[in-house]
């Protein structure tokens, strides 16, 4: 048994944080992580985060994984990694479970930031070997060294969809296509750019209808869909594929929350169902808080302040609030309202807006922003449309050149009378929207200076073509120069092109060989059902026959079909089902149960409990079932 003053559940980025704030106060700190390290998504995220310094702008998620570590261990912080948390009980004890040995953890306080898991889209043959989820892709590629396909369709331009996109290029894959269901862009224009002037056509009102190949994913056929998002007949079209990534959204893991008994509720802003919490983390049950993607999807910017204000939260408790950290707390607050502000903190506001009972003024109206492109010179061209919490390219600028306000949401504002050109603002954005632009290189040439983060990159004299912002190659090119600001990022480079003066406003990116597009192929039929649950072989068909015979809840379908048994236990299947429930009862689904949870949160077998330490022989002999009987 194993007692502590703050336990957290989850050692990712809202975890670590929590931790972190806890141990400051000289509490006792516990963190059970079920993988080998602490770091959770961070681990695998190689792009540069936004925001400001103190949300670790600039900085890769993969280094600020390392240095939140680090911090841990500098605080002493017990880090049980390789180790699942089954269940919270009556008693507040917590059951743990490492390699076959069970054991309990007794804390004071619990933290849970278990984080998020990944929605699948159901088409026919989505089971098929080479059909991905983006974050299970991003794993293989970025932390197992595993490309596991050369062609790509990516579904989803949201952030995710965007970041993994570009993500694949760097590791030499080609993405086809993106396709997206709505009529815009989720994700943050800047990513939607970066991959868009490499060659990367994005599909509007598009979906994957079904995939098919010979016992791995060989084709995609894609549609495009109307106003209800049914495809369109006749406007389907296939494209050669070894792999089709899903990028549809994340959901909150909340399995563990629903299973201590705190109240949840379904928060369409905040991705589904998510824990009851007031603005300090804490849940519906004293001595459990919250943070991170278990309290509502956001991005990880924003679970890293929730965690330090539920750790510090529940660290006061221990300590009876002995500490004087209204200051600090009130810094947190304030840094959570910076990351809100803009078009894409809206859902966040509106989602915590509904969960505390707060009514919000009207959204404001964000429109985007012209490029900054100056008309003589060797200046840098910012190319950032929209108001997103960033500034790394006002800081990193040695004249003072271009500023940012108050607000790091604002627009960035260049003075280009101060500018001397450095070119540190082009290595700086993490958005890589920067762009210097040297119109003064010749009389009749000018020279592009553009961010590089792919490999093999060009050399020197070599010599190809320039691609403007759609990936289409506008005119001959020949590289420069190439370069590396190291006290700003030591991995990407700066790689500067000459093109004719009149493409200076045009050319972004450059190739050796031109780029072709993707080439239609025959339609193949689509397979007569669709996989739902894909640890039991449960189709559609026998789903909607279950609800047709009267099963109508997921429990009730769980029991009969054995949905959600497997060994995700219904993290792929639940929304799913869930989604065929309320279209069946011409209902919500908010109005629907979520599957009840029981401990333990994996399938695990009997033997280990018995032979743990931790639970009392049980006394078959004289045992009565409760209120007496036989």
């Amino acid at each position: 048994m194993l007692e502590t003053d703050v336990l957290i559940i989850g050692g990712g980025p809202a975890g670590m944080c929590a931790a972190i704030e806890a141990a400051k106060l000289g509490v006792k700190t516990t963190v059970v992580e079920d993988k080998d390290r602490l770091g959770g998504q961070l681990v695998k995220q190689t792009h540069q985060f936004f925001g400001s310094e103190k949300h670790h702008a600039g900085v890769r998620g993969i280094d600020i994984g390392v240095k939140l570590a680090g911090e841990c261990s500098d605080l002493k912080v017990n880090a049980l990694t390789n180790t699942t948390c089954t269940g919270i009980f009556d008693d507040g004890s917590v059951g743990c479970l490492r390699g076959e040995e069970f054991f309990l953890i007794h804390p004071k306080r619990i933290v849970i930031a278990t984080g998020a898991y990944e929605n699948m889209l159901p088409f026919p043959d989505c089971d098929l070997p080479g059909v991905y989820g983006a974050g299970g892709l991003q794993t293989l590629m970025n932390v197992d060294g595993v490309l596991p396909g050369k062609t790509y369709l990516m579904v989803g331009a949201g952030n995710i969809g965007l970041i993994v996109s570009y993500q694949l290029m760097q590791a030499g894959a080609e993405v086809v296509a993106i396709v997206e269901a709505l009529d815009r862009v989720g994700g943050y224009e800047v990513h939607a750019a970066k991959v868009k002037r490499m060659g990367v056509p994005i599909f509007l009102r598009h979906t994957v209808t079904h995939v098919s190949g010979d016992g791995k994913v060989e084709r995609a056929t894609i549609s495009k869909i109307d106003g209800s998002f049914k495809p369109v007949p006749g406007s389907e079209f296939t494209v050669s594929v070894d792999a089709v990534c899903l990028a549809v959204g994340l959901s909150p893991l909340i399995e563990l929350i629903a299973q201590a008994g705190c109240e949840t509720r379904y928060i369409p802003e905040c991705a589904g169902h998510v824990a009851v919490h007031d603005s300090n983390m804490r849940t519906s049950l004293e001595h459990i808080f919250v943070a991170g993607d278990a309290s509502g999807i956001e991005e990880a910017s924003a679970a890293m302040v929730e965690g330090r204000i539920a750790g510090l939260h529940a660290a006061l408790d221990v300590t009876h609030g002995k500490a004087d950290s209204n200051e600090l707390l009130r810094e947190f607050d304030s840094q959570l309202d910076e990351l809100r502000t803009g078009p894409f903190g809206q859902k966040a506001r509106q989602g915590k807006s509904k969960l505390w009972g707060l009514k919000l003024p009207p959204d404001e109206e964000f429109e985007e922003a012209p490029p900054i492109i100056p008309e003589s010179g060797k200046k840098p061209v910012i190319e950032c449309p929209q108001n997103i919490p960033c500034n790394p390219c006002a800081v990193s600028c040695p004249t003072e050149s271009i500023t940012i306000g108050d607000n790091i949401t604002n627009f960035p504002v260049l003075d280009q009378g101060t500018c001397n050109g450095c070119g540190n603002c082009v290595a700086a954005c993490p958005g890589l929207a920067v762009f210097l632009v040297n119109r003064d290189y010749s009389d009749r040439e000018a020279e592009i200076t553009i961010p590089w983060e792919l490999t093999p990159p060009p050399e020197k004299g070599d010599k190809g073509y320039a691609l403007d912002r759609t990936g289409v190659a506008i005119c001959p090119a020949t590289v420069t120069k190439i370069r590396r600001v190291k006290k700003i990022d030591k991995k990407r480079l700066l790689v500067a092109f000459t093109v004719p003066l009149d493409k200076a406003d045009e050319a972004r990116h450059f190739v050796i060989v031109e780029p072709k597009g993707a080439e239609k192929i025959e339609t193949l039929p689509p397979a007569d059902d669709i996989i739902i649950c894909r640890c039991e072989d449960v189709t559609q068909k026998e789903i909607l026959d279950c609800f047709n015979s009267g099963y109508k809840s997921f429990d009730e379908i769980k029991r009969y079909l054995r949905t959600g048994m497997g060994p995700c236990q219904g993290k792929t299947c639940q929304r799913l089902i869930l989604g065929i429930l309320a279209r069946e009862l011409k209902t919500h689904v908010s109005e629907l149960a979520p599957q009840t949870v029981r401990t333990p949160m994996k399938p695990t077998e009997l033997e280990i409990y018995a032979s743990s330490k931790e639970i009392e022989p049980w006394d078959f002999e004289n045992w009565q079932p409760p209120g007496g009987g036989h």
